[in-house]
């Protein structure tokens, strides 16, 4: 794989039918959508979640984690989009901000819950396993639309890019580390814990909120971290503050408040195990 990658140059178009084209971009998108949708319907028979509420919670899911995903984007690039508002609709050409669609999906779920009445943590422990592994196959789409890669590197697996699609700084360079990959190897990594995380959770039947808000944890923190340190490598535009990347900020703040939410109610546990053992209750 690491010698295909180091000498193929992907066309951003699958299949073109005269003034239609469709889109490396769009398929892998498509097809992370359905393996997330699949993931899930197997996961919510464990949690006694029919396959049609599923299939329900999907389908507004991906309508508003879309336009979630889209809108962060837009906001980042409001410079570029105020120039050229029309691109704001071709998603098609990239452009989806995983933060913006986290966001989205967890609003979505909460006003789905409220109107199923059904456990708003349950249903989100049950959806992000299957959007890691969305993240590790809609990666693909930007290989094939070259966008989504590292600084220079002579390294095997390294991926050439097109004069057109490279920084000007670097267009004495060819080859590039293939940050989607790593995004994509470690988003698949995510997901294979996220089903141990939720095998351990049927296994030993600890159905409650506390341990479907762990299993939502597990994953924020985790792809946090994974964005975090494949930032450092990432040369697309980007604003900065304080030396990190926008998108190192936000996962910074996402680190710092569930790090801080565990840390308070540990603490909280150990006062009130205090308070029993002083009152010789324990």
């Amino acid at each position: 794989m690491f010698n295909f990658l180091h000498t193929f140059h992907p066309d951003p178009v699958l299949i073109s039918f005269g003034l239609i084209q469709i889109y490396w971009y769009g398929f892998f998108i498509v097809l992370g959508i359905l393996a997330a949708i699949a993931a899930a319907v197997k996961l919510g028979k464990y949690y006694k979640i029919s396959k049609d509420e599923i299939l329900d919670l999907s389908f507004w899911l991906v309508i508003f984690g879309i336009i979630g995903a889209r809108v962060f984007h837009v906001l980042i690039e409001w410079q570029y989009y105020f120039s050229y508002p029309l691109d704001i609709i071709k998603v098609w050409q990239g452009g989806l901000a995983i933060h913006g669609g986290i966001i989205a999906g967890l609003i979505t779920v909460y006003w789905f819950a409220k109107k199923r009445k059904t456990g708003f943590w349950m249903l989100a422990a049950i959806i992000v396993p299957g959007l890691a592994l969305a993240q590790a196959i809609g990666r693909w789409g930007n290989y094939f639309n070259q966008e989504l890669f590292g600084r220079p590197t002579d390294l095997p697996w390294g991926i050439p890019i097109d004069i057109i699609n490279r920084p000007f700084r670097f267009m004495a360079k060819e080859y590039f580390h293939p940050a989607f990959l790593y995004e994509s190897l470690g988003s698949m990594l995510i997901f294979a814990i996220m089903l141990g995380v939720n095998a351990w959770i049927i296994k030993k039947g600890k159905f409650s909120n506390f341990y479907f808000l762990f299993s939502v944890a597990c994953y924020l923190i985790l792809y946090s971290l994974l964005r975090f340190f494949t930032e450092f490598i990432r040369i697309d535009e980007a604003y900065y503050f304080f030396g990190l990347r926008h998108a190192q900020i936000t996962s910074l703040i996402i680190l710092t408040v569930l790090i801080s939410f565990f840390l308070y109610n540990l603490a909280k546990k150990r006062i009130k195990l205090a308070g029993l053992e002083k009152k010789g209750k324990i």
